[in-house]
């Protein structure tokens, strides 16, 4: 990773984020010291402007940053941290310096997304996720449309945590499908932004 520490007197921000919700944590700086010291512990650490040196976050509080990955900007000035954060990250004792909540959202698919694919790989014992790959296609497939008839069936009724709960079985099970084919949700959205763009193709030229 060849960052270029010269062009901001020797210091890049980086941008540290939540590795499980995707949500922005803080905002750091770093010198070449503090990133050599960050690949080297796992922890995430910084050159402090006000203390005029190094400073791993969490080294008082004990709420440290386990680093998962480093990524640097398009032209090598800026990083990219997805941390585990031990506890809260913000001095003020809050998640996100940014004000952001905790929840996974959207981001918890790609989570159980990997989780899958392990499943898939590995194959533990007593894991439902490897009952299913190893019965196959067809009980996979017949699970789903099980999940989605039992979906339709809780959405003529009033009672929304059974209806909730249908949607998620659906979701769970179209995803080791998609997983058991070598396909995922991604695979799904950009046929629908796909759609979307052509969809917006047409109207235009219909404006023409």
């Amino acid at each position: 990773m060849d960052i270029d520490f010269k062009k901001q007197n020797g210091l890049v921000p980086a941008i540290i984020q939540d590795a499980k919700t995707l949500k922005v944590l803080m905002l750091g700086y770093m010198d070449e010291e503090a990133l050599e010291e960050t690949r080297e512990t796992g922890k995430t650490t910084f050159y402090s402007r006000s203390k005029q040196r190094l400073w791993t976050k969490g080294e008082a509080s004990g709420n440290y940053l386990y680093v998962e990955e480093i990524k640097p900007d398009c032209d090598s000035d800026g990083l990219l941290i997805k941390a585990h954060p031990e506890g809260n990250t913000c001095h003020l004792d809050r998640y996100s310096c940014f004000q952001e909540e905790k929840k996974r959202g959207i981001s918890f698919l790609l989570n159980l997304k990997k989780t899958i694919e392990r499943r898939k790989a590995e194959m533990p014992e007593g894991s439902y996720t490897t009952k299913l790959f190893k019965k196959g296609i067809n009980k996979i497939a017949q699970k789903v449309g099980e999940e989605a008839t039992e979906l339709v069936i809780e959405s003529k009724d009033n009672n929304d945590e059974l209806f909730l709960n249908e949607a998620a079985d659906l979701m769970y099970h179209l995803q080791v499908l998609l997983t058991y084919k070598g396909f995922s949700l991604q695979d799904v959205t950009d046929v629908l932004e796909s759609r979307h763009s052509e969809n917006k193709e047409v109207k235009r030229n219909k404006k023409l």
